[in-house]
């Protein structure tokens, strides 16, 4: 029975040193599996801090884009409201305008019958100084023709 306890005792033995010999692999495999992580999360830090650095330049260039768009923005808008006042005014010239011709015309109406009584005066008094001319010249033709006649006997 001793022997069977010996044999255990030695059987335990070598168990416990086959485990330890698995153990010792597999803790070794895991550390360089680790090691190799190590490395690639400091690549990664790296490449992140690489990565924020950009991101900040590219946040500073967005927000002085955004600025300057509200700047130009802002000047737009000043010009929209002056082209609006401008348009406002020809607007109301153009009213003022129309009023204007609508008077003339209404005066236009009320006038062309005086202008017509007008114009009617105007040709009878040129008619009549048309007359009045040929006369005056039909006289002064008639006293050259007396003043040669005169001149001739």
């Amino acid at each position: 029975m001793q022997i069977i306890l010996y044999l255990s005792v030695a059987l335990i033995a070598i168990a416990f040193f086959v485990l330890v010999i698995f153990l010792s692999t597999t803790l070794k495999s895991f550390q360089v599996t680790l090691t190799s992580v190590s490395k690639t999360l400091t690549g990664l830090e790296k490449q992140l801090d690489g990565v924020t650095a950009e991101t900040t330049i590219l946040l500073q260039k967005t927000n002085a884009l955004a600025d300057d768009i509200k700047m130009k923005t802002d000047r737009l808008n000043s010009v929209v409201e002056a082209v609006k006042d401008v348009g406002t005014t020809v607007t109301k010239f153009n009213g003022t305008l129309q009023n204007i011709t609508q008077t003339v015309d209404m005066q236009v109406e009320e006038s062309k019958e005086k202008i017509s009584q007008i114009v009617q005066w105007s040709n009878i008094i040129l008619e009549l100084k048309d007359k009045w001319q040929a006369r005056k010249q039909q006289k002064t033709t008639v006293s050259l023709d007396e003043s040669k006649k005169v001149r001739s006997h």
